[in-house]
Formats: structure tokens, sequence, C-alpha cells
């Protein structure tokens, strides 16, 4: 392939709208091109990468023996209502209606779909287990899109749906699924870590997400060096600390003006802050068992939002921070000087932590006092007990007890033991040895293919633009020919390219009618892993030897450089 034949426009300067490496690269070397906030096309060089790693996904699926389909974006309300997540799923759920009023969504995700043809087309445990996949677009409407492709609304998502007879055998795809993840990700050529999850608006029992590790990931991690705990912050478990016994004092309340802050009030009193109970209040909506929530965590911890939805087992889009006037008329409580002694009519969920604390201080419900030596069991009780805490760097490992440690990373792709979630609502049953029926007991499992291609780019570029590995290189080799005009030159580039080619590398000339320096840019821009340059000493079949990954370049013979190219990429290119 000839560059003067493609289309390719490069940018030099980096575009306002991109903050990270990822996407700065991918619009400046005219892989993706930006339609809307959100909504990504992708270019030549950029499809070619897609298909690579779509082509790594399905090898790896397909020799688990997954079998792959395709269906449509456009799911019907009907089926989101069955299984009671058309409300549930919240405001990301694009939905849309036909001419006739009819209410359908892009899909976001497709357990829904996949439990419907599961239901209509297995009937027997001899058709069991099956694995059915798709690599397919997904919507969701985004309220805050950024980061180029790692949150749009619109992305290229694989995702899987196993069905299995009984626990066991959903066990045994589990594995199977979280084996051919480790191999995709690491024939990508990334580092990565598999960590428990939350399983979200999915739902189910057990999850994992795999991270690319990032500085700019979304997703932030809590591992163990000392053993094999690894989970994200959201689904990591908190120890709690063992507080020193004490005698429980008599409550007293205190003036403590303007003291609205955890900080505040621990200077104020000159107490540590974890001796105080940080309140945070909460509006609950479209969920009749719940109208306003107070939440208690110790005054040095954050609370965990995703704990705390799960222990009121409600969607994340149902709650919200409350406005503090309208909540105090009805509940006493007070901004800045709640605590749970004097609150009413809201439901109180208190951290686990705090359930053995002694003599703590907190709000006292009126403005400028709190209340020290306040004692669970004796001065107030929670509707709820739970672990509310967000665990941090130094906490101790909830397995092991050696301090946890953080990173951050970009989940490219989570596993999900749905259970029977799905076959219960929708009635996907199948019947047994004895002919008996049973509900089908499904996982799902999903990779964000246009999220990978960021996340490789994040862990593969320098300055001068990206590296692909070669696994997943839109080329393999770029032929640069110095003087488009010197004959000579031109021989010998077209030759190194026919070559390459017979051999079965792939490989672009740039034959373009551009400066040497231009060439050389766009090359490292584009991160083609082998570059040969054709120039001065073309009439003595010498040539300019130089990998992507490497600052400097070498003169090779030509024979030896395609030698050396084509073992260099057979090395590689499976990853």
């Amino acid at each position: 392939m000839k560059l003067s034949n493609m289309h390719l426009k490069t940018l030099r300067e980096v575009p306002t709208e991109a903050e990270i490496s990822s996407h700065i690269l991918l619009l400046r070397a005219n892989m993706i091109r930006k339609l809307v906030s959100g909504v990504y096309g992708f270019m030549p060089m950029g499809n070619r990468v897609l298909q690579k790693i779509e082509a790594i996904i399905r090898e790896e699926m397909d020799a688990k023996g997954a079998q792959e389909i395709l269906m449509s974006a456009v799911q019907p309300a009907e089926l989101w209502q069955e299984s009671g997540r058309w409300n549930a799923y919240g405001p990301e759920l694009w939905r849309v209606q036909d001419r006739h009023g009819r209410d359908f969504c892009l899909g976001p995700t497709h357990e829904e779909i996949f439990t419907d043809i599961a239901r209509s087309e297995i009937s027997s445990y001899r058709q069991l287990p099956q694995n059915l996949y798709q690599i397919q677009t997904k919507y969701r409407d985004e309220k805050r899109p950024r980061f180029g492709l790692i949150r749009s609304r619109e992305f290229i998502m694989k995702d899987a749906y196993s069905f299995d007879k009984d626990w066991e055998g959903l066990d045994k795809s589990y594995d199977d699924m979280y084996d051919a993840y480790e191999k995709v990700f690491t024939r990508c050529g990334l580092t990565f870590r598999a960590v428990e999850a939350d399983s979200g608006a999915i739902g189910g029992s057990n999850s994992h997400e795999f991270c690319a590790l990032s500085d700019i990931g979304e997703s932030v991690i809590a591992y163990c060096d000392h053993c094999d705990m690894a989970a994200t912050d959201e689904r990591a478990v908190c120890v709690d600390e063992k507080m020193p016994a004490e005698d429980e004092l008599a409550m007293e309340e205190v003036f403590t003006p303007e003291t609205k802050s955890i900080e505040d009030l621990a200077k104020f009193l000159n107490v540590e802050e974890k001796k105080t109970i940080k309140a945070l209040l909460f509006e609950v909506f479209d969920q009749p068992q719940y109208k306003y929530v107070a939440a208690f965590v110790r005054g040095d911890r954050e609370l965990n939002m995703i704990k705390l939805v799960n222990a009121l087992d409600i969607p994340e889009h149902a709650i919200d921070f409350a406005d503090e006037a309208a909540m105090g008329v009805v509940t006493g409580a007070v901004g800045g000087f709640t605590g749970p002694t004097g609150l009413h009519d809201c439901t109180i969920v208190v951290d686990s932590e705090l359930i053995e604390a002694k003599n703590m201080v907190a709000g006292a419900c009126k403005v400028d006092h709190h209340i020290k030596n306040v004692n669970y069991g004796r001065d107030y009780k929670g509707d709820i007990i739970a672990d509310l805490k967000l665990i941090k760097e130094g906490d101790p490992c909830p397995k092991c007890g050696a301090p946890i440690k953080m990173a951050r990373g970009i989940e490219v792709g989570q596993v999900f033991k749905l259970g029977t979630k799905y076959s219960d609502s929708m009635h996907a049953v199948f019947k047994d040895e004895n002919m008996n029926e049973k509900p089908l007991v499904m996982g799902c499992y999903g990779i964000g293919v246009t999220r990978t291609m960021s996340a490789i780019v994040e862990q593969h570029h320098d300055d001068n633009g990206i590296i692909w590995p070669v696994s997943v290189a839109p080329y393999h080799v770029i032929v640069t020919l110095v003087n488009s005009k010197d004959e000579t030159q031109c021989a010998l580039a077209e030759e190194l390219h026919d070559t390459l080619l017979a051999k079965g590398i792939e490989v672009i000339l740039d034959d373009r009618d551009e400066r040497a320096g231009v060439k050389f840019k766009d090359a490292d821009l584009l991160g083609i892993p082998v570059r040969i340059t054709v120039g001065k000493k073309a009439g003595e079949r010498v040539v300019e030897y130089k990998l992507r990954s490497e600052a400097q370049s070498v003169d090779k013979d030509a024979d030896q450089a395609v030698a050396d190219a084509v073992e260099f990429i057979n090395a590689n290119r499976r990853g």
C-alpha cells in the first residue's frame, strides 16, 4: 500500500478538546474523527487497529467454544420492562420511540436479548452449556463524555453470555472467560490487573474488572503485595479499626460555633477526627421504602456511595444529596450539625466501625452545637448497619492485614456471575434429566473494544506519538522514501515494499512528495513498529533500520533489513 494513495491527514497541533495522551494522539494520527461530543468515527488506520483487536478477541473466545452471533442495537422496551431494568438502569439508557409511539432503547448491553434467545431456543439440559457472543456498537447517554474513547456515548463492545444448568457449570464458564480475557489483554500488549468489582446495573453476584493500569484511569484499585487481594475501591471490603475500650460517659451538649466541617470540629474540641461522627444526608427518588437517608461514618473516613446504594438495595441514579433545609423540616436534620441522636422520619444507615466506637462526638441537630460521648446502642441505633467506608492507602488488607496500596486503571473488561437474575424475571428455563423445570444459570462477559484501543495508546506512546505493539499495529513496517524523484531510491523502496508484502508482512510505502522530516514525524506519530528508510545510500543498497520502540536507527544492508524486520514481526505479531 502506498501512502500517497491512502486517506491520511495528520495534525501537528494538539486538538483543543483533547485532554489525555490517547485522545490527543488518536486524533492527531487521523485514526479517529469526532462527530459530536462522545461520538467518534474510525478512519482507515484506526479501523485497522480495531480489526486487529477484534480478531484477537474472536480467536480467544472461539478457543473457549463460544459462538459468535450479531443482534440489533435497537431493543424493545418490553424486554427491559420484563427484566425490571427499564427504570432501574437510569438516565444513561438511551430511550427512543418509533412513529407509532412504541418505546425502544439503543442497547448499552444485551442481557435481555440473549436471555430471550435462550428461553426461546434452549429447552433441555442436553443443549447446555452454551456461550454466545457478539462484537457490536453500544450506546450509553453519558452525562459528561470525556477522554475520547474512554468515556463515550457510542462505543464498540464484545459482550458474551453463558448458559449453564447449575452453579458448578457457571463457575467453569466464568473461569474460561477469565482465562480468555487474560490472554486477550496480554496479546494486546496491556499491563493490567483483574480485580474484584461491583456488579452495578448489570446485577448478579461475583464480578471481576480487568483494569489497564494508567494514571488517567477512572477505576481506583486497592491491592495487596502480600496476598492476592485486589479490588476496585467501590468493592473493596474495609477492616473496622478496633478502638480502645472505654467506659461509656454521659452525653454532653457543647457549643461549637461555625464548626460545620470535621476538621474544624476536631480542632475546636481538641480531639482526633476519628473520635467524631460524620453525617451525610440524601434524598431517594422513586423508591417507596425510602424518602430521606442519613448515613454515618467515622469523621476521618469517606463514604463509599456504591456500598451505600448496595446497603439500601437501590439503583445509583435513585439517590442524590438532599436539600438540607427541606430535609430538616421533615427529619430534624441541621446542615453541618446533624447527628444520629436527634433524627426522626428518615432511614439511618450506620457504618459498622461505629458500633464499638465509644464516646464519640456527633452533631446535635441544633445550629452551632454538638454532643460529646455519643455511643451506639445506648444513644442511637441504625436501621441498617453495613461497611460504608471507602478504602484508602495504608488501610489493613481484609485478607492478610498488610497495608493496602492503591493504583488507577482503565476498565477494559468485566466478567459477571449473573446466576438466575434474568432467567427468573424472564422465565428462561430448561428441563433437567428428570424433566423438572429449572432456571438457566447465566454469566455475562464484556470487553470494551474501543476502550482497549485507547488503553493501549495510554500505555504505549512517547512524546513523538504512538508505539503500537506488533499484534495490533495498523501496519507492521513503513518504508520511508526520502526523495520520491530519485529513481534509484524509488526502485529500492518499491523492491523492499514488494518483498515484505510477499513474506506476509503488512507494509506501507511512504512515497509522498513531502520533506523527509515530515515523513519521519508521521511515521513516529502513526506508531508503525518498524521503519526502513531508503535514502542517499540506496545505490549501495544500504538503508536505515529503526524500531519505533527504540531511539536509535542503524544502517543495514537492504536484504538484511528485510530479514530482520520479518523475524521481528513474526516473533511478536501474535502478542
